[in-house]
């Protein structure tokens, strides 16, 4: 099985490449597939990954029509009963794409699993090579080999993150095969929701891959009814622990013991077995926030934990909470300490050390005031609840530069309500990528890259229908909206170069099944003014092609960036 190759213009390449100088060499520009610990060892010698290159996560929609038979009552399994189902009448589209995904207007759970790919790519932007994840349209890949898809169109799964001895990467997905309706929103076999209208029980899983293309996974009954986004593996210290962000709940309220624990922050143990061999139990949350510590009125339970971006920095877990109408959406750190922040907001300890056991928690209270706050907005960012907020952003991917420079993400919006499509996303001025200083007593917003992302401006992807899409009677051009993942490294020259993962509006029914793009800026280090940054752009790497979508973007394994070499 072969990957479809990503489109580069050489337009943006040759400019891309004037701005970045290549760490990686060209080697070998075909697909290969996955390797695991059960074969191939005799190929242990080749690496799969080459350090100082980058690893960006992409998704291929079979672009079937079969996987979706127009009139087929919606979510599968639902329960009339209930109410939840779509109308008698049936999904309106077939699989063909990009049209299957105007069924997300009918059925608000909709999501196909697609193939996931590892595509290795040098600084600059060249494609050295394609690492298949395992799924069961390989030949060999049965019901009892391991295994893992995403769903394509959830814009929010398959963040890269490097383990902490930097050996491996880390992403999340799930354990079924290839083009399965609606399995973002399905159950977990041991978190069950009955007022769920997705009839399916699906585990999510953490995979590790190493620098060989070796693959293991790890299965896992959170976040059911919705989907795990990102996992960074712990293996200091003789510990072999994985933290996830993600969501949980699809169902009425109050919710089930099992997804109030499989909400936000988990904590799970890295298993050995393969994944037929493999029982998780009750979920495991490490941390949780409530807006009660900030005065307001509580949320729905386990709605204040639906994070998004994760990355670990001097021993402290750092989370973006970005989407939903609940909790704040803003920049979070975990606390060990029990003393950073008595009123929800503060700065980490000094002597903080990363989290080794899950949150304790009463189970009387559980289901009805959810699991107790060990979280903190950090001091600065934003700290008015999303109900009363008068200006809300949607942070998504973080990257630490040193311990006085942090870089967010902003993915926009997500405006899809009317003609002023383009000019909303345009006029946005919290989307790109937001520069945050610390002066030793809080973090305040330096500046926020917008140029070259061309925010609002449509563009054509190759066998896109042009025109509108008759769903939603607006333009079937993606446009950019903002950043999603992000990565970065710190120059020898005093500056930092950002890569990052765009997010896009359009008129799909599911702006998540956009082609989007890979882009790259670099910044002054020390700069702290907007006007010093007024001359930095960001370049176009990569942009997904037909029914593609670029989700995560890491260094590879055992590249150390936390040198000056560069």
């Amino acid at each position: 099985m072969t990957s479809k190759p990503l489109k580069t213009s050489r337009r943006s390449m040759v400019a891309a490449a004037t701005a970045l100088l290549s760490l990686g060499f060209i080697a070998g520009g075909l697909p290969s597939q996955a390797q695991d610990s059960h074969r191939d060892h005799d190929r242990d010698h080749d690496r799969q990954f080459l350090p100082g290159n980058l690893v960006v996560s992409r998704t291929v929609y079979d672009n079937n029509p079969n996987n979706v038979k127009v009139g087929t009552v919606l979510p599968p399994n639902c329960a009339p009963a209930t109410g939840a189902c779509g109308a008698s009448t049936g999904a309106p589209y077939n699989g063909s794409y990009p049209q299957v995904w105007n069924n997300d207007i009918y059925d608000a759970s909709f999501g196909i699993t697609a193939k996931i790919y590892l595509d290795q790519i040098t600084p600059s932007g060249w494609v050295i090579n394609s690492l298949e994840v395992p799924n069961n349209s390989q030949r060999g890949i049965t019901s009892k080999r391991d295994q893992l898809v995403t769903s394509f169109s959830s814009k929010s799964e398959l963040a890269l993150n490097l383990s902490t001895d930097r050996r491996y990467l880390t992403f999340m997905g799930y354990v079924s095969p290839i083009d399965t309706i609606d399995v973002s929103n399905s159950n977990t076999p041991g978190a069950v929701d009955t007022t769920n209208p997705v009839g399916e029980n699906t585990f999510r899983a953490v995979a590790r891959v190493d620098a060989y293309g070796r693959f293991h996974f790890t299965e896992t009954n959170a976040y059911s009814g919705n989907n795990g986004r990102a996992a960074v593996l712990y293996n200091n210290d003789g510990e072999n622990l994985i933290y996830t962000a993600g969501n949980a709940g699809n169902g009425a309220n109050p919710q089930p013991a099992g997804v109030v624990l499989g909400a936000g922050t988990q904590i799970i143990d890295a298993l050995k077995e393969p994944e037929t061999e493999q029982n998780p139990g009750t979920p495991t949350p490490v941390g949780s926030f409530s807006v009660t510590l900030l005065g307001a009125k509580a949320d729905k339970v386990g709605k204040d934990d639906n994070f998004r971006g994760l990355t670990i920095f001097n021993n402290v877990l750092y989370y973006t909470k970005g989407s939903g109408s609940n909790g704040v959406n803003t920049v979070y750190f975990l606390d060990t300490t029990g003393s950073a922040c008595p009123k929800g907001v503060g700065l980490p300890s000094s002597s903080a050390t990363l989290p080794t056991s899950p949150l304790t928690y009463d189970p009387s209270t559980l289901v009805t005031a959810g699991p107790p706050s060990n979280m903190c907005i950090l001091s600065g960012f934003p700290s008015t609840p999303n109900k009363s907020a008068t200006v809300t952003a949607f942070p998504f991917g973080i990257w630490f530069a040193d311990a006085n420079t942090l870089y967010v993400a902003d993915e926009g919006d997500g405006y899809t309500g009317g003609t002023d499509l383009y000019t909303h996303a345009a006029a946005q001025t919290t989307a790109g990528l937001q520069k945050w200083v610390f002066n030793g007593t809080t973090w305040t917003l330096a500046y926020t890259f917008q140029n070259g992302l061309d925010l609002g401006s449509a563009y054509q992807i190759q066998g896109y229908p042009t025109g509108n899409n008759p769903a939603t009677n607006l333009p079937w051009a993606p446009a950019t909206d903002g950043l999603r993942n992000i990565t970065g490294r710190v120059n020898h020259d005093g500056t930092v170069t950002i890569w990052g993962i765009t997010s896009t509006i359009s008129g799909n029914g599911d702006t998540g099944a956009d082609p989007n793009r890979l882009v790259v800026i670099t910044d002054k280090l020390k700069n702290t003014n907007a006007t010093g940054a007024a001359s930095e752009k960001f370049f176009t790497l990569r942009q997904a092609g037909f029914a593609e979508a670029l989700r995560g973007v890491s260094f590879t394994p055992d590249t150390d960036t936390t040198g000056r070499g560069w």
